[in-house]
């Protein structure tokens, strides 16, 4: 379970981090359509969970990891990550770039909803990549 707030904390913060870089380059994140450079947010959670996956991989499972074990502690570190993001992303919005319209809460809300379709096949793509077990059907 270590393994997985370590890396959910790291994906959590590098999208809390990505709002305040968004904000800063002038992007209006009150706008429901997405610029090109938001799609750059893509590769915090597959780096955190191809490093994450990987180090539970190596370390704790000895190199040996069946599909089953990849996916489900990707879910866990998709599960910290996320809730992180979303609670900074909340008072991100509640507090910091309030300016009074609804508009920023809802296109905020589909932004987290595309990010955990994302993360889900994310999750998928690392756990097939990095399984090293092969489980027979017979």
């Amino acid at each position: 379970m270590k393994n997985s707030v370590i890396f959910g904390l790291v994906i959590g913060v590098l999208s809390i981090a990505w709002l305040f870089i968004m904000r800063a380059s002038g992007y209006n994140l009150a706008d429901s359509k997405a610029s090109p450079i938001e799609y750059v947010s893509i590769l915090i959670p597959l780096i955190g969970l191809f490093f994450g996956v990987k180090n539970f991989r190596d370390g704790e499972l000895k190199g040996k990891m069946g599909f089953l074990e990849a996916l489900i502690q990707s879910f866990k570190i998709l599960l910290v990550g996320g809730a992180l993001a979303v609670f900074g992303g909340i008072i991100f919005i509640n507090w910091i770039n309030s300016n009074g319209s609804d508009t920023t809460f809802q296109s905020f809300s589909g932004r987290i909803f595309g990010a955990l379709l994302v993360g889900v096949i994310e999750a998928f793509a690392v756990s097939l990549l990095l399984t090293t077990k092969s489980n027979k059907v017979d």
